[in-house]
C-alpha cells in the first residue's frame, strides 16, 4: 500500500485493533500518531511508494547481570518501547537507513565501506550474517524513529539488529528467518562489526518478547517463557535514566566478559560456565597471582549470580514474588561489590547510577527494591515498586534526575512485530 494510503487506512481504525495489541488502549492515539508521522518522513525521503511498518522492541535485564557472554542464564523481558520502522524493497542493491535525529546511512551492499562502532557497521554486518547463513539479502529504503533512548539500558543498538534483520526477512525470506536466528546474527554483527564483544541476552529479549528466560549454556539457547503478571503482582516497573551514557564506555564493557574469560582459561574452557564454586575457591590465591583481584571477583559474580537467575525462574514460575523481590537484591548489590560495573574508574566523580540506587533505597523503603540495569557503568537503574507508591517514587527520584527520566514500562508479548 502507497504511503498515502497507509496515513488514511490508519487514520480510519483500520489498524487500531493491531496497534492496541501492541500498545494498548491508553495509548493508540499517541501510536496513531507517531506511526503516521513516521510514514510521513519517510515519504518526503523516499517518495509516495508501496510500504510496510514494522516494531522491535527494547528490552529490560530482569537478572543475570553479565552472565550470557559466559554461557549463563538469564531473565529478560520486551518492554513497550520500540523502533518503528517504515520500509519498502528496491532492486539497487543499496539499503539506506535514515533513522530520527541521525544522518542517513547509505551502504551499497559488497562495498563493506564503514566505520566501526556506526550503524553502518551493524547494518553491514547483519547483511554479512544473513549471507553467511544462507539466507538472502537485498536493498531497501527505511525511516525509523525510536522510543528506545540510546544510552538508556534498554538495548537500542540490539533492537536497531534486530530491526535491521527483521526487515531483511520479511521483505527478502517472506518473514521466514525465525527470531532467534535474527539475534544470532545480530549479535555477530555487534561483536564482528560493530565491535561491542555483547553477548546474546539484548538481541534475544528484544526480537522474542514477553518474560523470557534464557539458558546459553548450549549452542542452540534455550528460551522459556513464563507467563507473568507484575501489575498483577501489585508491582510496576521502573526505569530511572540518570543522565550518563553508554558512550565511550566499550572498554569497561569489553572487559568484563575477557577478565572472566581470561579465568575461566586458568581452568582449561573457554567460558565460565560449568566452573565449580569449589574449585574457584580452591585455585583463588594461585587466579589473584597470575590475573589480579578484579577478575576472580567477577568470576565469583558470575557462579553466584548464575545461581540466583535459575532461583529466580523459579521464584516467579510459583509465584513467590517476594524471594524473587529478595533476589533481585542480591542480584544488584553482587552487581556493584564484584562485578563493579556501576560506575566506570575513568571518570569516578561521576556516579550517577550509585547514586541514583542510593536515593532510591532511601525513598522505597519497604516499598519497592532497586538495581544497576543493563550493562552498567552509566545509564539506568531499574526498580519494582509498589503500585500505589509508583508516582511518590517518581516524583521524588525525578527531582533529583529531572523531569520525565523516570519510566513506568510494561511488558510486551511481542518482540519484533508487523504493524502494516
Amino acid at each position: 500500500m502507497i504511503c498515502s494510503d497507509l496515513i488514511l487506512s490508519i487514520q480510519n481504525g483500520e489498524y487500531d485493533e493491531r496497534l492496541v495489541s501492541l500498545y494498548g488502549k491508553t495509548s493508540l492515539t499517541k501510536e496513531k500518531e507517531r506511526v503516521c508521522r513516521a510514514i510521513r518522513e519517510f515519504s518526503k525521503l523516499y517518495g509516495d511508494v508501496d510500504a510496510r511498518v514494522f516494531s522491535t522492541t527494547g528490552r529490560s535485564e530482569i537478572s543475570g547481570n553479565h552472565t550470557d557472554h559466559n554461557h549463563g542464564c538469564v531473565l529478560a523481558a520486551s518492554v513497550d518501547l520500540d523502533i518503528i520502522a517504515v520500509a519498502c524493497k528496491t532492486d539497487d542493491n543499496i539499503i539506506r537507513v535514515k533513522s530520527e535525529g541521525f544522518d542517513e546511512d547509505v551502504c551499497p551492499l559488497g562495498s563493506g565501506d564503514f566505520k566501526k562502532y556506526s550503524s553502518a557497521a551493524i547494518i553491514y554486518g547483519v547483511c554479512d550474517g544473513f549471507e553467511k547463513s544462507g539466507v538472502k539479502i537485498g536493498g531497501f529504503r527505511a525511516y525509523t524513529t525510536s522510543s528506545v533512548l540510546k544510552g538508556s539500558g534498554l538495548s537500542s543498538s540490539a533492537a536497531f539488529e534486530d530491526m535491521t534483520g527483521f526487515i531483511l526477512s520479511e521483505l527478502y525470506n517472506e518473514g521466514k528467518v525465525d527470531n532467534v536466528k535474527i539475534a544470532k546474527i545480530s549479535q555477530y554483527a555487534e561483536n564482528k562489526f560493530f565491535g561491542k564483544p555483547c553477548g546474546l541476552m539484548d538481541q534475544v529479549a528484544c526480537a522474542v518478547g514477553g518474560f523470557v528466560f534464557i539458558d546459553f549454556g548450549k549452542e542452540e539457547p534455550l528460551i522459556t517463557p513464563i507467563k507473568f503478571d507484575l501489575a498483577g503482582a501489585g508491582y510496576d516497573l521502573c526505569i530511572v535514566n540518570t543522565g550518563g551514557n553508554h558512550a565511550d564506555l566499550n572498554e569497561d564493557y569489553a572487559s568484563v566478559p575477557s577478565e572472566m574469560k581470561a579465568v575461566a582459561a586458568c581452568f582449561g574452557k573457554e567460558t565460565l560456565r560449568g566452573i565449580k564454586r569449589e574449585e574457584l575457591l580452591s585455585e583463588s590465591a594461585q587466579l589473584r597471582q597470575k590475573l589480579g583481584d578484579r577478575p576472580l571477583l567477577r568470576a565469583f559474580h558470575f557462579i553466584n549470580e548464575n545461581e540466583r537467575v535459575v532461583k529466580q525462574r523459579d521464584a516467579l514460575m510459583n509465584g513467590d514474588f517476594d524471594t524473587f523481590l529478595s533476589l533481585v537484591k542480591e542480584s544488584g548489590d553482587s552487581s556493584f561489590r564484584f562485578l563493579q560495573n556501576v560506575y566506570t574508574n575513568k571518570n569516578p566523580n561521576e556516579q550517577g547510577l550509585s547514586l541514583a540506587i542510593c536515593i532510591s533505597e532511601n525513598i522505597l523503603g519497604d516499598n519497592g527494591v532497586c538495581r544497576v540495569h543493563g550493562g552498567g557503568f552509566a545509564g539506568t537503574v531499574q526498580a519494582f515498586v509498589k503500585r500505589g507508591f509508583t508516582d511518590e517514587y517518581k516524583t521524588q527520584i525525578e527531582k533529583v534526575f529531572g523531569k520525565g527520566s523516570c519510566s513506568v514500562l510494561s511488558v510486551r508479548a511481542e518482540g519484533t512485530a508487523v504493524i502494516i
